[in-house]
């Protein structure tokens, strides 16, 4: 899309402000009219349960999100549309002149993402989205989401990752995404963060923040994660809503379902909307089971069963495998895995491996880790598993599904985003060649 690196060089806050001001972005109207989510995993899945529940209320609803799995144009959606390709050519090349007019100060550069999110403001505002949901990209205290000055954001949940920008404990990366919300605001915090809550409370008190926890004043109870109708009930303040169906897999869907729920709610008051209950029940129900997230526990092919998962952290490893067994059983699995060279590769594997007897190690073609070194490290932790190496995962997909034939097993692709959907294009017809990341 853009002629620029991934990251920009500098801190983007005050090039960014520049850059919204060049392209006439009404702050006022995207502070109020925007939540933004942050987190270390599951930030796509509640931006899009979020988005939706607001769809359903029958808000024009703008989404933006990151990374892309098969298209840049995922990234930008109204009420659920990706961008159009005329319409995303035709903003690229306007963000594009705006940039290149902008004086810049010693050591400054524009970075690609900050540019899409220029972009997403751009057609969210020409669109007139009444309503966005904006995911954060690395953190949230210099991403360029802090230029929304939403009121109200969430951390999903915190793990340990980019620990060179965020910090290298869980008190730093938290504060950093925490960030996000502007003076005065709110922040709702996953299940995760809750052992964070003396020094989550400490640290938003000079800011005049307020903080939520799912499981404190968010309850969810009565949690079935079942493979056809997994549900579960909400409560928080006057709201009460039983056995809501979510439409996406994994217990921690429910953790994430209650954030996205309660950046609606929230954002309903402050946007002083008529209190219709009923109205609001019947898009919350609506909206959980209507959300469709790729790659998160998905399945892909039915026989053999097929389930990718693009979770690339240790914890959110660890929970997509926990929801896997419960909701397809512990046995008879093939894993096939990839880690990205830049993740904790010894981590991973060591959350999937003792798991399962039969793996094969692959490596995908974007940012992809030794196929080698990660099949070593699996017979490290797991000596008595059958362990194969394939150099591509269109290799793995064939050693795959031949072994799931003639052994009548299931098949599991996980350890790393691009793995799991290389394999995924490759399982419906296309290449990994043809996949362009960002």
């Amino acid at each position: 899309m853009f002629d620029l690196p991934k990251y920009g060089d500098g801190v983007c806050l005050a090039r960014m402000a520049a850059l919204l001001d060049v392209l006439a972005i009404d702050r006022a109207r995207l502070a109020s009219g925007s939540v933004v989510v942050t987190g270390s995993n599951g930030k796509g899945s509640t931006a899009a349960f979020c988005a939706k529940i607001a769809q359903a209320y029958g808000l024009r609803t703008g989404l933006f999100t990151s990374p892309h799995l098969f298209r840049v144009n995922e990234r930008f959606q109204v009420d659920g549309a990706p961008i159009e390709d005329d319409d995303l050519e035709r903003l690229t090349a306007r963000v594009g002149t705006a940039i290149s007019k902008l004086p810049l100060a010693s050591g400054e550069r524009f970075g690609a993402f900050e540019a899409m999110f220029a972009l997403a403001c751009l057609y969210f505002q020409e669109s007139q989205c009444e309503f966005a949901v904006f995911e954060a990209g690395i953190g949230g205290r210099y991403d360029p989401v802090r230029l929304v000055g939403a009121h109200l954001t969430c951390v999903t949940s915190v793990d340990y990752e980019h620990v060179d920008l965020l910090g290298r404990s869980l008190q730093l990366i938290v504060s950093d995404k925490s960030d996000a919300c502007a003076t005065g605001g709110t922040i709702i915090y996953g299940e995760n963060c809750r052992s964070l809550r003396p020094h989550i409370l400490e640290y938003n008190r000079n800011r005049a923040v307020a903080s939520l926890f799912v499981r404190d004043e968010i309850r969810i109870d009565g949690e079935i994660a079942s493979a056809s109708r997994p549900r579960f009930d909400f409560t928080s303040g006057r709201y009460e809503f039983p056995s809501l169906e979510v439409a996406l897999h994994g217990a921690f869907q429910f953790n994430n379902a209650a954030i996205a729920i309660t950046l609606l709610l929230r954002w309903l008051g402050r946007a002083s909307e008529e209190k219709d209950f009923a109205r609001i029940e019947a898009a919350v129900r609506s909206g959980l089971r209507e959300t469709r997230w790729p790659g998160r526990l998905e399945v892909i092919v039915q026989s053999p069963l097929t389930v990718i998962d693009v979770g690339h952290t240790p914890d959110g490893i660890r929970q997509s495998l926990a929801s896997l067994k419960q909701i397809h059983g512990t046995q008879d699995w093939i894993l096939v895995v990839g880690v990205s060279v830049d993740k904790k590769s010894h981590e991973i594997v060591g959350a999937l491996a003792p798991s399962f007897d039969t793996i094969i190690c692959t490596s995908a073609r974007h940012k992809g880790g030794d196929a080698a070194a990660i099949a070593a490290a699996v017979s490290k932790i797991h000596p008595r598993a059958d362990v194969q190496i394939a150099a591509t995962v269109a290799d793995a997909f064939d050693v795959s599904r031949t072994l799931a034939a003639s052994l009548n097993r299931k098949i599991y692709v996980a350890g790393g985003l691009f793995t799991a959907i290389e394999y995924a294009a490759v399982a419906r017809g296309g290449r990994a060649e043809d996949l362009t990341f960002f």
